[in-house]
């Protein structure tokens, strides 16, 4: 398993590319298989399993199998995590922002 750090950074790397949040987006509607996933883009088959290679690493997707059919499915705890990651930085970064404008304003009550 992949520690909290190294799943977030596989996470946004996973996520740096366009085809793969389209893949991921596409993916929220339900299962689908490689073919399924493929077809919007005008990319080769190789291209797409690569992609969905980086996605699985990532924990993004995990793949099923029934008899011939390899369906592939959304795994939503590494966006979560993400997510939690990001509304946390961004409360520090505004709690920052914050300091700073009330700072300013005494700054320039001060110099009045």
């Amino acid at each position: 398993m992949l520690q909290s750090g190294d799943q977030l950074s596989s996470t946004f790397a996973a996520l740096a590319d366009p085809t793969r949040r389209a893949i991921l987006s596409r993916l929220t509607l339900g299962e689908a298989t490689v073919k399924e996933l493929a077809e919007p883009f005008s990319i080769s088959p190789p291209a797409i399993s690569r992609h969905l290679k980086v996605l699985e690493r990532a924990g993004l997707i995990s793949r099923g199998r029934t008899a011939q059919w390899r369906p592939c499915r959304l795994e939503s705890e590494p966006l979560e995590q993400a997510a939690r990651w990001l509304q946390g930085s961004r409360e520090q970064w505004e709690a920052g922002a914050d300091r700073l404008a009330l700072f300013l304003t005494s700054q320039d009550t001060h110099e009045r």
